[in-house]
């Protein structure tokens, strides 16, 4: 008799390939091109979450395995005994991933409800404003200008942010706005937020994903208008209006603007946005991009073979007896 080589380390694996990758999200931001950072970001949080969800799912089903009334509920179609004795998790471990697992799965269906209710917001808030041109001039001596998505999304811009800018980085401005919206980054940022709602230790990857879809849009703006020295003035001074203005404390939960995710006194990392462009545009880096992959591929293989081996121990326990 052979015993079923479940979990030994594929799954707790899964539990710990996070780590990494939190520890190399803000680097991965600086060092690749926004537009890449942002799309390995994105997918590695995707992939990640649901590899742990995954492990968490299977440490839990073997706990479930070891209560013989689930077994009479079956139908007698698999022994507790046989499932205890090949699984070499302890029953505290499954009982934890339990927990763990159902904690995971309020967050995250709590994150998405709010997520589609802000984006449908935004959706009917972008409907009903006036005219019907993507640009929308508000009366407001606050600093303010964002992207708002919609069918179609709209650009908000306030009439104190057009006064504390001049014409050439007007149109730097709704380069940078228009980049949000043709590149729909909303669903970047959203899709990171689910992850890091599943598992808390993928948020670098979340708040990171939010700076690099502003870095996204700057170099959109920077190939646009072939000036990044006029970006970046443009960004610095979008900032110090905001600050000196203090623009209203409500924005929509969905917009994307020059300043970052909104909040009025944390205008969001302008500094590094600057200085970014400032210096020549980042260009891919192999080996960094190499690890990433590697790290994800690895993430696959081992949800494959713990998939594998749990269909291994329920055959085991369906059965009861080992297969030889």
């Amino acid at each position: 008799m052979t015993e079923a080589p479940l979990m030994h380390f594929a799954v707790y694996l899964l539990l710990l390939f996070p780590v990494p990758a939190a520890w190399a999200a803000r680097p991965l931001g600086e060092r690749l091109p926004p537009r890449l950072a942002t799309w390995l970001l994105t997918v590695g949080a995707v992939v990640l979450a649901s590899a742990s969800s995954l492990a968490l799912g299977v440490l839990a089903i073997t706990a479930l395995l070891r209560f013989p009334l689930l077994a009479r509920l079956a139908d007698g179609r698999w022994s507790a005994q046989v499932a205890q004795h090949h699984d070499p998790a302890s029953l505290s471990v499954g009982l934890l991933a339990c927990a763990v697992l159902a904690a995971a799965a309020t967050a995250a269906a709590v994150m998405l409800w709010r997520r589609v209710r802000t984006l449908a917001a935004a959706a009917a808030e972008a409907a009903c404003m006036p005219g019907h041109e993507q640009l929308v001039v508000v009366e407001d001596p606050a600093a303010e200008a964002y992207a708002l998505p919609g069918l179609p999304g709209r650009i908000v811009v306030s009439t104190g942010m057009l006064d504390a800018l001049d014409s050439s980085e007007h149109e730097v401005l709704l380069a940078h706005e228009r980049a949000h919206l043709t590149h729909h980054h909303y669903l970047f940022v959203a899709f990171t937020q689910l992850a890091a709602a599943a598992n808390p230790l993928l948020r670098p990857l979340a708040s990171t994903t939010s700076y690099t879809v502003e870095r996204w849009a700057d170099e959109s703006a920077a190939t646009a208008v072939g000036d990044r020295r006029q970006v970046a003035r443009t960004v610095g001074k979008a900032a110090l209006a905001a600050k000196r203005t203090r623009a209203r404390g409500w924005i929509p939960a969905a917009a994307l603007g020059v300043l970052g995710r909104f909040a009025p006194t944390e205008p969001g990392p302008v500094p590094r946005r600057v200085a970014a462009l400032l210096t020549p545009p980042l260009r891919n880096r192999t080996l960094l991009v190499a690890a990433i992959v590697a790290l994800l591929l690895a993430t696959a293989v081992c949800a494959f073979e713990a998939t594998r081996d749990l269909e291994a121990l329920l055959d085991l326990a369906r059965h009861g007896v080992a297969r030889r």
